[in-house]
């Protein structure tokens, strides 16, 4: 599935000067632009540059907004090596997929909204698919190397997420339970019942940029497991 759309960008679809850099989010809408009301969809496994941490992700200069400059900073490595003299095998040009969540709590089912301080998350940025765990370690040594920064905190993380329900929820945050309300219902009435624990978890994946979008107007991409009851 991947190869033909790649290959399709790659044969001649151009933009300025240049052929057009891979968009993930436009090429593969179904995961990344879903509609503003629940639906079902089966996610394949996918890899990712991931943190894990605990805690508010609020905090100014905690963990969790610690995390997000690393990914950035590997995943724009990877982006930019075609500048380098370092070569990648099956390189294409890309644009850096959004960032997503994991999210839990020990002993909750779901999340509480309320209880920012008890999250554990994995922060991720999806890689392109000719990126193996090979390629990210070259990556994150070349980021620490060029930045003086510790990235051994950041994994090549493989997730297989299966069968979902996803919906895209407009506004703040801490209004997803209205939301998520409305996907457990749908799911309900499909013969499903969400499936959180073991490695499934609540995920989020946020196509707007919180310092430049009022909350009302933040779009993000909210998806849950499932299994037939």
């Amino acid at each position: 599935m991947y190869t033909r759309k790649i290959s399709g960008i790659m044969a001649g679809t151009k933009k300025g000067y240049g052929i057009m850099a891979f968009d993930y989010k436009k090429e593969y809408k179904e995961f990344y632009l879903p509609k503003s009301r629940p639906e079902l969809i089966t996610v394949p496994p996918m890899n990712f540059i991931a943190v894990r941490g605990k805690g508010d992700p609020n905090e100014e200069g905690g963990a969790y907004k610690q995390s997000i400059g690393l990914l950035y900073g590997i995943a724009f490595t990877i982006k930019m090596s075609k500048k380098g003299d370092h070569r990648i095998d099956g390189y294409f040009d890309f644009v850096v997929p959004p960032l997503e969540g994991l999210w839990w709590q020990e002993g909750t089912a779901g999340v509480e909204y309320s209880r920012k301080d008890d999250f554990e998350w994995i922060s991720m940025i999806r890689l392109p698919d000719f990126v193996m765990k090979e390629t990210f370690e070259w990556a994150a040594a070349e980021a620490g190397a060029k930045k003086k920064t510790d990235f051994s905190s950041v994994e090549f993380f493989t997730y297989d997420e299966g069968l979902c329900v996803q919906c895209m929820h407009i506004g703040a945050y801490d209004d997803e339970p209205a939301t998520i309300e409305a996907m457990d219902a749908f799911v309900s009435a499909q013969g499903y019942r969400t499936d959180m624990g073991g490695e499934r978890y609540h995920h989020e994946i946020y196509l707007s940029d919180v310092r430049r979008c009022k909350p009302e107007n933040l779009k993000t991409v909210i998806r849950h497991p499932v299994k037939e009851i």
